[in-house]
């Protein structure tokens, strides 16, 4: 069976200590449009292969995002170029966010590992622009798609607790402004940095994975966490620093097939953009429907009204061993898996928020390099 579907693992308490920590965590202060992509814990992408062994995930995810139920998906706007941001500018419609990753695993040693992300990303959006201003004040549907390669991730892992039923790995990645930062709508305008396939900034990205085999070969729980920040870009736009937690158990059914469900959380905090301070036209104003209504022309950091957001989630999830189900040097290290992401809890102040996503990958690992 392949590592990923073992997926070996330590200390209970730390599975318990991650869910109170996802219903305990700050509530969101504070987004102008927003994307993000959907995210469960794998295992192979957590892990740290045997010295020479090469683990190749491939990976898609489907994320929609949409205005959720009581709430109107009117958000501020921030305009990059004209170092701007407008109040109640646009509504919200819809974003989906497709992702294939190449994410590959190297054992430089039992306990050293390096991993590189490689994420190319579809992603098209919807929104109503330029409320106050165009069509009487009702503002004009907008369309915005783009494609191409995101941010890439450059990992170093340290395997710190290798034992036969137990892992705790400590992971520091950086993430490389690689994605476009430069995609138009359908008005020729430039997107909000939030919807471009790239942050336009170097980040870094501590993690832990801890995993422990509670009966061993038949049910194992693990735990991770991970923090990202992003230095502000080009734009003077700063993203806001992101929180995940996640922890689950796996069931080994038969040889070939591994039952998994673990539950998720997300703490996007608030945005900050360097800009002056506009707000849309309303109907109380005498010149409706006009231009956006200065408030403050001073250009400083402002927290972005409808950033940040809290996100939990359940994910059912299955692993399939090729390797056990035909024998064969094609299967042999191989595996399938899939995971929906079903949220049950979510606050996304007033913007999309992340629905029901997918996720389908292979797995398999390569022997490499032979160890000395």
């Amino acid at each position: 069976m392949s590592k990923c579907i073992k997926s070996h693992a330590g200390l209970a308490g730390l599975c318990a200590l991650m869910l109170v920590c996802s219903l305990i965590a700050p509530t969101p202060s504070h987004a102008s449009c927003g994307a993000v992509t959907c995210f469960v814990v794998i295992g192979s992408q957590q892990q740290v292969p045997q010295a020479g062994v090469l683990t190749v995930n491939t990976i898609y995810n489907y994320t929609p995002m949409q205005v959720l139920d009581g709430t109107s998906g009117i958000i501020s706007a921030v305009d990059q170029a004209d170092r701007q941001m407008i109040l109640d500018h646009h509504q919200e419609t819809r974003t989906i966010t497709q992702q294939a990753t190449l994410d590959l695993n190297y054992g430089l040693t039992d306990r050293f590992g390096l991993q590189l992300t490689l994420p190319y990303m579809w992603r098209t959006h919807n929104h109503i622009d330029g409320l106050g201003e165009e069509n009487g004040g009702a503002g004009e549907p907008t369309n915005f798609s783009a494609n191409g390669i995101g941010d890439i991730r450059a990992s170093l892992k340290y395997n710190v607790l290798p034992t036969l039923r137990s892992m705790v790995v400590l992971g520091f990645g950086v993430y490389l402004p690689t994605g476009n930062t430069d995609a138009r709508d359908s008005a020729g305008s430039v997107m909000e940095s939030t919807t471009q396939l790239g942050r336009g900034q170097v980040g870094l990205n501590p993690t832990i994975y801890q995993t422990y085999e509670l009966i061993p070969h038949r049910l194992n729980q693990f735990a991770s966490a991970s923090y990202r920040h992003t230095f502000r870009n080009n734009d003077d736009y700063l993203f806001g620093d992101e929180y995940m937690l996640n922890a689950g158990l796996n069931l080994v059914a038969t040889p070939w097939l591994v039952l998994t469900g673990q539950v998720n959380y997300r703490y996007l905090a608030h945005d900050n953009f360097s800009s002056s301070l506009y707000r849309s036209a309303t109907p109380a104003d005498a010149v409706f429907p006009d231009e956006p209504v200065l408030i403050d022309p001073t250009i400083m950091n402002r927290a972005v009204p409808n950033t940040g957001s809290t996100y939990h989630a359940f994910s059912p999830g299955l692993h399939v061993g090729l390797g056990q189900i035909i024998e064969s040097s094609w299967t042999n290290m191989t595996s399938l898996y899939f995971f929906a992401q079903i949220p049950f809890e979510r606050d996304s102040n007033n913007a999309l928020a992340q629905g029901t996503s997918y996720i389908f990958g292979l797995t398999r690992s390569f022997q490499v390099m032979n160890p000395s």
